[in-house]
């Protein structure tokens, strides 16, 4: 795929994974649309990454949850570049906690975010993508096949949207549009309410699912590696 002026849309794209996407992407010659939940950091955010090339980031305000506010913010990506190329399914939170525990508001806001914010997102963007002939992505997490004490929540919906993106992968190739679900191991981001530091450098990177989304869009047209588990090379 010809990367050049073309146009990523990454949800959950102010801070973490989906900001060091758009880094990695806006370098490489792309444009890219991101979303939060608030305008104030979707803009914040925008204005950051034009300083690294001028023009090439809109901010736009959708909690994945949303489908009304999901589609005008597709509808004006699309009208303020033209095209949607690439969507990165990113938006996502981790509530943990025992079963016991584990409030029926903490179990809607997990799956609601994580996974129907997922479909929801394809849903969005899927006939701008047919247009495209574009490419998927969807982050999921190791959590997505490795259960732990604690993850019921977050297993459960990690699980869904692995399972969910190869299936639509299977859906969409008709189409020319490829599909990808990646599963990161410990990333450097502001999950969970962590704040980044120094005893991050073990983990992956987020420009490192950058680079890796990049590497993708430029693989063989008919190659597809749809599903992708990567882990920190050592641990802490």
């Amino acid at each position: 795929m010809s990367i050049q002026n073309k146009t990523a849309f990454i949800t959950g794209g102010s801070k973490g994974i989906g900001y060091g996407c758009a880094v990695v992407l806006i370098k490489a010659g792309m444009n890219v649309v991101l979303t939060s939940r608030t305008l104030e950091d979707a803009e914040a955010a925008a204005t950051q990454l034009n300083t690294i090339r001028q023009d090439s980031a809109l901010g736009l305000r959708a909690d994945v949850r949303d489908r009304s506010a999901l589609s005008i913010a597709v509808a004006n990506a699309q009208n303020f570049f033209g095209s949607i190329d690439l969507v990165i399914a990113n938006a996502g939170l981790g509530v943990f906690g025992s079963i016991e525990t584990l409030t029926n508001d903490q179990w809607d806001t997990t799956i609601d975010t994580n996974l129907t914010g997922v479909f929801n997102t394809i849903k969005a963007t899927l006939e701008p993508l047919k247009t495209s002939k574009g490419y998927f992505i969807s982050i999921a997490s190791l959590a997505g096949t490795n259960f732990f004490a604690g993850g019921s929540a977050y297993n459960a919906s990690k699980f869904g949207v692995v399972g969910f993106t190869q299936a639509i992968m299977l859906d969409l190739r008709q189409y020319g549009i490829k599909v990808t679900t990646i599963m990161p191991g410990s990333v450097t981001s502001h999950f969970n309410n962590h704040e980044p530091n120094e005893s991050d450098h073990w983990k992956i990177q987020p420009e490192d699912i950058g680079q890796m989304i990049l590497d993708l869009m430029r693989m063989p047209a008919n190659t597809l590696p749809s599903k992708i588990e990567v882990r920190p090379t050592m641990p802490a």
